[in-house]
Parts: C-alpha cells; sequence; structure tokens
C-alpha cells in the first residue's frame, strides 16, 4: 500500500505533466497539419482558377482589376505571372521552400520583363495587405529586389540584391 501511495504522489503528477506535454505536442503538430492542409487547397483552387482563366477570355474579365487597359494576351500573361508568384510563395509557406530558396526563384523570375510589369501593375493589389503577413513580407522582399534589379549596373543579374538575412535599410510606407 505503501508503494501505491508513493507512486500516486511521487510519479503520478510526473506522468501527468509528461502526458499534458505530449497531448500539447501533438495537438500544435495536429493545428500545423492542418494548416498546411489549407493552404495546399487553397493553393489548388487558385491556381485552377488562374488556369480556366487563362483559356477564357471572359473568366479572364472578372479578373482584370488593373489601373490601366491590358489587352487579353497580356492579361493572360500577367495571369500566368501570377500563377508562378503564387506557387513559389505557396511553396514558402509551406516549407516546401527556404526563404533563401525562395529568394534565389524570384531574382529568376524577375529577369523576363513581362513579369515585372506584371509586379509593377499589381502593386495596389498588395496594398491591402496586413503588413505583417506573411504574403507582405515576401512582397516588400520581391520589390526590393525588382527595385535592387533596375538600379543594378551589372549584367551579372544572379548577384544583384540582398538575400534575408544580410543587413539593409530600405524605407516601406
Amino acid at each position: 500500500m505503501a508503494t501505491q501511495k508513493y507512486w500516486i504522489r511521487g510519479i503520478g503528477p510526473a506522468a501527468m505533466a509528461g502526458l499534458a506535454i505530449t497531448t500539447g505536442a501533438l495537438s500544435l503538430a495536429a493545428a500545423r497539419l492542418r494548416r498546411h492542409m489549407a493552404l495546399t487547397e487553397q493553393h489548388r483552387l487558385h491556381f485552377a482558377l488562374l488556369c480556366k482563366a487563362m483559356e477564357d477570355e471572359t473568366l479572364a474579365a472578372v479578373l482584370d482589376t488593373y489601373d490601366s487597359e491590358v489587352p487579353a494576351d497580356r492579361h493572360r500573361q500577367f495571369l500566368f505571372a501570377n500563377a508562378l508568384y503564387t506557387n513559389a510563395l505557396h511553396a514558402y509557406r509551406t516549407g516546401a521552400m527556404s526563404l533563401g530558396e525562395l529568394y534565389g526563384h524570384l531574382r529568376v523570375i524577375c529577369q523576363n520583363p513581362i513579369f515585372r510589369e506584371y509586379w509593377e501593375i499589381t502593386r495596389h493589389h498588395r496594398a491591402s495587405l496586413r503588413r505583417s503577413s506573411e504574403e507582405a513580407e515576401v512582397g516588400r522582399l520581391m520589390d526590393d529586389l525588382a527595385q535592387d534589379l533596375l538600379e543594378a549596373d551589372t549584367d551579372e543579374w544572379w548577384v544583384v540584391g540582398h538575400p534575408p538575412g544580410e543587413q539593409r535599410e530600405r524605407n516601406h510606407p
């Protein structure tokens, strides 16, 4: 009987604390998995909608929210540029790509003048993002990169910019 009382008073609370910690860790892992699955489903739906819009001008017209007139062919190219960007953003958000890898990917796609035009013409689209959101932070990273590439006085684009982790001063409204 004394042994049972010792276990209840001594080891029992430690075991309960361990169980509580384990339960908390499993709950956190489950929440991360649900977020990952929700992001993936949202990305899949977004991509399917973009594909439909690229194939059908009447559907693409619904996504024409630019401040200026954009010809139908260019609009489809912008939709594709959006698909490229959101695919990279999704890979980063789900952990398939690090921030450094995302930066390198964005540096490559930013070499295309159509993508740069898309990025500039959709600047006002990003203005409504919550400033602290991942998407807004990546958007600012992309803005800085696009500006660095524009100001670069070298043809060696792969060395232009300041990859994440490097100290830099840049003013963002």
